[in-house]
């Protein structure tokens, strides 16, 4: 039995990166298309592009999908998605999903899976992804972020640093890691966390009220305000390494390239 679950689309124009990224062009259409159409693939009830821009507006309607104008100052993704669910009234039980507009090779059965992940564990506000990592070399890359979880996959923290901590393998090689290939392998319970969320409608609406807190501002992550308040995190494991985002021009054409291969 599926899920029933809505999928928003958070577009922001501006990136340092990559100027007017929603709008690149990948085999015809702007990405942020691109990722509505995975998002629709998906099963999503409702597929819905929010955006702080008219020219993403435009683009979106001229490709047949909804779209909402937000407010240009939104902080987070989450934000914007917050005043989408406020503006529309959902009900608390709705479960929402935040397709980053940066992910068009994002998997629909993933999108899929983490709306039903967050359906099962009514305890929990909001669900995630994440999947093993192989590479030593992720492990210390502060750009990967790391999840710990409990023993009912709930997460018990995230963060930039490589946690859990394997003491007996990896402590005789600190601080020096420059030689990270000669690492031993990395245990099965080190994560790398998914920036894919399903959140309750209610919680959405309640989390632009929530104080920052000292350890999202340190680690830089905007999930660890939501552990800080006491909501709980169900974390979907999978073994398959999501396609990544698009971030800069490189990923672009990569992107492109991969488009165009399978056209």
């Amino acid at each position: 039995m599926s899920v029933p679950f809505i999928a928003i689309i958070p577009a922001r124009l501006a990136s340092t990166r990559l100027p007017n990224k929603p709008l690149a062009d990948i085999g015809g259409k702007p990405m942020v298309v691109r990722v509505a159409e995975r998002a629709r693939e998906s099963g999503a009830t409702h597929v819905l592009v929010a955006t702080d821009s008219g020219l993403v507006v435009d683009a979106a309607r001229d490709h047949g999908l909804e779209v909402m104008l937000t407010r240009p100052d939104h902080p987070t993704g989450t934000d914007r998605l917050a005043e989408v669910a406020t503006r529309l009234n959902w009900p608390d039980d709705a479960i929402v999903v935040n397709v980053q507009g940066d992910e068009p090779l994002i998997d629909p059965q993933l999108v899929r899976d983490v709306a039903a992940h967050l359906a099962a564990h009514p305890e929990c506000a909001i669900a995630t992804a994440a999947h093993p990592i192989h590479d030593p070399a992720d492990v210390f890359n502060p750009n990967v972020v790391k999840v710990v979880l409990d023993v009912k996959s709930v997460a018990l923290y995230f963060s930039r640093a490589p946690i859990p901590w394997t003491r007996d393998a990896w402590q005789p090689h600190w601080p020096d890691v420059s030689a990270l290939g000669n690492l031993p392998a990395v245990p099965e319970n080190v994560l790398r966390h998914i920036g894919l969320y399903a959140y309750r409608a209610k919680f959405l609406r309640e989390f632009p009220k929530l104080s920052i807190s000292s350890i999202e501002t340190a680690e830089a992550l905007e999930q660890l305000r939501a552990l800080w308040h006491g909501e709980r995190i169900a974390v979907r494991v999978t073994h398959d390494t999501p396609p990544p985002g698009v971030d800069t021009p490189a990923d672009l054409e990569r992107v492109r390239a991969l488009f165009e291969k399978s056209a």
